[in-house]
């Protein structure tokens, strides 16, 4: 399959006439320095090698190796297929003279049939399809174009689908608490009156408070709590003197405004 014959027409009965053609002296000094190119010949059970090969060439037929393989199986594929759609009660039997795996074909002909002629990528291999054979049409389009263009292995493609795939997966992570608190100006500015009042820092205040507020209230459903380290709060007047603050500045009168948003 490798090894091509050139140089040769068909005769007029049919059989191979080699043609000549007219070379001259210079020509043939240059083809008779040139490394003559040796076939890589394809038997049923293995290749014949040349002795000396070179690199480029070694390469080369590598490619072609690959290239045979990863046609034949959508070769096997579209023939499965049509055995199935045209013989559909004597393709098993095909199958059988064939000496080939069923369940082979058959991995092969349902890619085969996800995938219509126009729609396969000669740049991408017959896995890449299969890899993708299972999902609606966008998405195989999709993915073909991202393995296409990002010139994707076919583990690279596994491994950008298992991730896709964990990702729609993942469960929703509750929200935490909003850092922000919507009250109205006014009662923003009698705690802070509060917080003057008492000489500390005003965030401080509302923490601390809130904390107290909070441990009270644990405390008395009989819900045992431990009051969480606050970083930066030191100097913050213990629970007494809060509430005296607190009381101190609750005749304030209080007056509407626009709510505004204040760090909590």
């Amino acid at each position: 399959m490798m090894a091509h014959q050139a140089g040769q027409t068909a005769g007029p009965h049919g059989g191979t006439a080699t043609t000549a053609s007219q070379v001259t002296p210079r020509q043939a000094r240059a083809t008779a320095s040139a490394p003559r190119r040796v076939p890589v010949l394809t038997t049923k059970v293995g290749l014949q090698m040349p002795a000396k090969m070179a690199y480029d060439e070694w390469e080369r037929a590598g490619r072609q190796l690959a290239d045979v393989v990863d046609s034949s199986s959508w070769w096997l594929g579209d023939w499965m297929v049509y055995g199935k759609d045209h013989y559909t009660d004597r393709y098993q039997r095909g199958i059988r003279a064939a000496n080939l795996s069923y369940q082979t074909l058959r991995n092969y002909a349902w890619v085969s049939r996800r995938f219509d002629l126009g729609r396969r990528r000669p740049a991408l291999s017959f896995q890449h399809h299969a890899e993708l054979a299972s999902m609606p049409v966008t998405d195989q389009e999709l993915w073909l174009d991202r393995a296409e263009q990002r010139q994707w292995t076919t583990k690279q493609l596994r491994g950008a689908l298992r991730a896709a795939r964990q990702g729609e997966q993942q469960p929703a992570v509750p929200a935490l608490p909003g850092r922000r608190l919507e009250v109205p100006g006014s009662r923003l500015e009698w705690w802070h009156q509060a917080a003057q009042q008492l000489g500390v820092d005003f965030e401080q205040w509302v923490m601390t408070t809130l904390d107290s507020a909070a441990a009270t209230a644990l405390e008395a459903s009989g819900t045992p709590a431990e009051r969480p380290e606050a970083a930066g709060l030191k100097g913050v007047p213990d629970r007494g003197v809060q509430d005296r603050g607190v009381q101190d500045v609750k005749g304030l009168a209080e007056q509407r405004s626009r709510p505004v948003a204040i760090s909590a």
